[in-house]
């Protein structure tokens, strides 16, 4: 089992080690295909990877922010962060295929 923490903001970074988050790698962007059953997947993926992250049997925590709209598309401070509530939530989102006609 791997954690991987996947981010490309430095406050993003600098939050989850001052909080103590252990993982075995941080990176910027997700090949899926490297995930394993088990595997923790941390981060803010879009809908569709954070399901193929569950759908390939890992484990998906968002980090979840309460953004004010004057903060949307900033690079956030430690501090900012947690003013927003940054916290790791646990998801387990999985794809609803439809077929013609349902």
């Amino acid at each position: 089992m791997s954690i991987y923490f996947v981010t490309r903001h430095p406050g993003a970074y600098d939050w989850a080690f001052a909080e103590g988050l252990q993982v075995d790698a941080v990176v910027a962007h997700l090949d899926p295909a490297i995930i394993q059953p088990g595997d923790q997947i941390i981060g803010s993926l879009p809908v569709n990877l954070a399901a193929e992250v569950c759908t390939r049997g890992g484990r998906y925590l968002h980090l979840s922010l309460d953004l004010p709209p004057d903060l949307r598309g900033e690079e956030l401070s430690i501090e900012q962060m947690r003013t927003c509530g940054a916290r790791i939530e646990e998801y387990r989102i999985l794809p609803v295929n439809r077929h013609e006609g349902d």
